[in-house]
């Protein structure tokens, strides 16, 4: 059963339709969306509304949740792409995006919002990859509302404590704090005479004083210079980048009762990885890791995917010889065996230049040892950057589609950065792909353990749980129920690194500084294996 709900401007309208999205009872009035998932939600029907991130998030500080939905926004954005159509433009978004405590959504017109989700059932039709993505993208969305919602465990002390050793006390927003002003001194004092380090142009000049050309002040540039400011350049940098995009003002606009709530944008990029538009969810330093600390009582399960990408090429073409290289624990070994005289790292190279396109240097030369070995692997990418150069459109395995070229690309476009960009999307959208449908499946077995999803990216999730043991299992049985999902009853295995913490950063070996009680490092769905490299 489908069940349509179409907000308006005082009252919510709820329609039972049938799977095709003809309706199969009078429309029924209720106060809320809260409301009407309350009347409906114990019969799981599949609910069919206009924008999750719009609607999810009162049912959600009502105390309710929902199994499932139809997103008409994630699937028309999906669709309108398959026709052959650019991204609709997005509106600028407000500078503040958190979610406020009372909201307004957006009234619909129920007989457009029924429209609607018939046309997109009729164009899914019976393709079963599509309507999987459908039902996954869909499934994202709900997942990013509730983790917006839940919020991921954040010590907010521990972060001020962070940053009071870093940059010293707290000071106005508009006055720079102590120690970034006790390194912009170490920088002038290097130069012989006042510079300030956030000014690229000032920066430049002084060293060209000192007889040192550079063509910007990127960090890589300075690690090659001989020169004494480079060292409390670079430092002057990344406190400030910690002040400016994590500071005191981050944590008090992002960290609320000891919960950073981000806003996360499922597909928000063209090859459906997730994005965040306000917090930063997807760009979490490492020294901000330390402050997400799991509650008393419980711990984090994070898990990863290794390799993802190569995988899921082997898995796509089907190449003999390379899924039975990523029929192991460590990809790159058995490729590195088969073709380069046992040398991993040459093997890591040529794949990924495969993947993403190099055919300079070294890479060229392996390239072409590769595609000897693994025809059909290179072939299926090979395809996809032709296909781009012609300006055609490609497909991920479950049928999203890349954007078209723009009018001015036909006359002014770059055919080979075209090529690139394709080559990579068919296996970049396709590993987004098999991890939606590990995410939606492992949402759908945390439902009512008291475990929660508290964060995703790209290939990673992290679950806050009392019984860490049984998430594990329930990350594994995901992984093994997206694999089938997506490839059947493929050799290719998708091995994940699990790791139990009470703090999500790296344990620190020497002084055991960080929380950790167990790590199980290679556990993949078939067996637990050890020291898979990355």
């Amino acid at each position: 059963m489908r069940v349509v709900l179409a907000p308006g401007p005082e009252r919510v309208v709820v329609i039972r339709t049938d799977d095709a999205g003809a309706a199969t009872a009078a429309p029924a009035l209720f106060p809320d969306a809260a409301a009407a998932v309350r009347a409906f939600e114990p019969e799981h029907p599949r609910w069919v509304w206009p924008d999750t991130a719009a609607i999810y998030p009162s049912v959600l500080r009502a105390g309710l949740r929902v199994q499932r939905c139809h997103d008409l926004a994630l699937t028309g954005a999906l669709l309108r792409t398959r026709a052959g159509l650019a991204p609709a433009a997005v509106a600028a978004a407000p500078a503040d995006e958190r979610p406020a405590l009372f909201e307004t959504t957006p009234a619909a017109d129920p007989d457009a919002v029924l429209a609607e989700h018939a046309e997109q059932v009729a164009r899914t039709g019976s393709d079963a990859r599509l309507r999987l993505l459908v039902a996954a993208e869909s499934a994202g969305g709900l997942a990013a509302a509730e983790m917006g919602h839940t919020g991921m465990p954040f010590s907010a002390a521990a972060h001020r404590r962070l940053l009071e050793e870093a940059l010293g006390p707290r000071v106005p927003a508009d006055v720079l704090p102590a120690r970034l002003r006790e390194v912009a001194d170490e920088v002038s004092a290097a130069f012989g005479r006042r510079v300030n380090p956030a000014s690229q142009p000032e920066v430049v000049a002084a060293f060209a004083r000192d007889g040192v050309e550079l063509a910007s002040t990127r960090a890589w540039l300075l690690r090659d210079v001989d020169h004494p400011a480079v060292a409390p350049l670079l430092r002057y940098r990344d406190l400030a980048k910690l002040h400016s995009a994590n500071g005191w003002a981050w944590l008090d606009a992002w960290v609320t009762g000891d919960r950073f709530r981000p806003v996360y944008v499922p597909g928000g990029v063209v090859s459906g990885r997730w994005a965040s538009r306000g917090g930063g969810a997807l760009q979490i330093p490492k020294a901000l890791r330390t402050s997400v600390i799991a509650d008393p009582d419980h711990s984090f399960v994070i898990a990863d995917a290794g390799q993802l990408e190569p995988r899921i090429l082997a898995a796509m073409s089907g190449d003999p010889l390379m899924v039975a290289a990523a029929g192991a624990a460590d990809l790159y070994a058995p490729v590195a065996a088969e073709v380069f005289g046992g040398d991993r790292a040459k093997a890591k190279v040529a794949i990924l230049g495969v993947l993403y396109g190099a055919t300079a240097g070294e890479a060229r030369s392996l390239l072409t040892l590769l595609r000897t070995r693994f025809p059909m692997a290179v072939r299926y990418v090979e395809d996809a950057a032709g296909a781009g150069e012609r300006g055609e459109v490609v497909h991920s395995w479950l049928g999203r589609a890349c954007p078209p070229p723009g009018e001015r690309w036909w006359s002014e476009g770059d055919a080979h950065a075209r090529g690139r960009f394709t080559r990579n999307f068919v296996v970049q959208a396709t590993a987004a792909e098999w991890a939606l449908c590990l995410l939606a499946e492992l949402r759908r077995r945390l439902a009512g353990t008291g475990s929660e999803l508290v964060f995703f990216q790209h290939d990673e999730v992290v679950v806050h749980s009392r019984d860490p043991d049984a998430a594990v299992r329930h990350v594994l049985d995901a992984t093994a129920s997206a694999t089938r999902l997506l490839f059947g009853d493929t050799a290719v295995r998708f091995p994940m690194d699990v790791a139990v913490r009470d703090c999500y950063a790296e344990p620190a070996a020497e002084t055991g500084t960080v929380p950790s009680r167990r790590i199980t490092r290679g556990v993949d769905p078939v067996s637990c294996r050890t020291a898979r490299p990355n």
